[in-house]
């Protein structure tokens, strides 16, 4: 990956490797994927008026740890107020969460990103450029995805993350990996707004 730039003529720009671009599509798919399974792919994209009404949204937190951590209940020491809340919100929180990724993912995609191609074949340089709501949108995704990946793994402080590092399990110690390379690609787009 080339890191995050300001160009002088406005928007900021990154490039990735066909196989970068390839595990960020699918990973922030993934988080698409789980929180449309949260509410059903229709229900995800919020209709203002049933958002408004209160109407048909979960009033129970997820059962799945992530989803726990993505959808958080606004009051912890209340679970019928947090339940409402809930009920009013979640659906367009799920649906503000999915766009954000799809906005990643389409970047992408407009980038030169195409599926179906074997990763190891394509040598192919994916190259972004992103106005400031789709910075704003890679942020959130990028969050949401960290935030998936520290659940999985088990992650809750820094001291978490250095012991996940250190362990003999490849898969975890890939998913490590790709945790700390994302936080990578993170700090970089933050640093390209200064």
């Amino acid at each position: 990956m080339k890191p995050f730039k300001k160009r002088r003529r406005g928007g900021i720009t990154a490039t990735f490797e066909a196989g970068e671009a390839h595990l960020l599509a699918s990973l922030s798919g993934q988080v698409v994927e789980l929180l449309r399974d949260r509410n059903g792919a229709d229900e995800s994209t919020a209709d203002p008026l049933a958002t408004q009404l209160g109407m048909g949204g979960p009033s129970l937190p997820p059962e799945d740890p992530v989803l726990r951590r993505l959808l958080p209940d606004a009051y912890r020491d209340d679970e019928e107020g947090a339940g409402e809340f809930r009920r009013f919100t979640e659906r367009s929180l799920t649906s503000a969460k999915v766009a954000n990724a799809e906005a990643l993912i389409g970047s992408l995609v407009d980038g030169g990103l195409t599926f179906g191609t074997p990763v190891e074949d394509d040598e192919q340089q994916i190259e972004i450029e992103l106005d400031d709501a789709e910075v704003q949108a890679w942020l959130r995704a990028l969050t949401d995805v960290r935030l998936s990946l520290a659940v999985r793994l088990g992650i809750d402080a820094e001291e978490d993350a250095m012991l996940i590092a250190q362990s003999e399990d490849e898969a975890i110690a890939a998913m490590s990996e790709i945790y700390d390379w994302l936080g990578y690609v993170q700090e970089t787009l933050i640093s390209a707004l200064d």
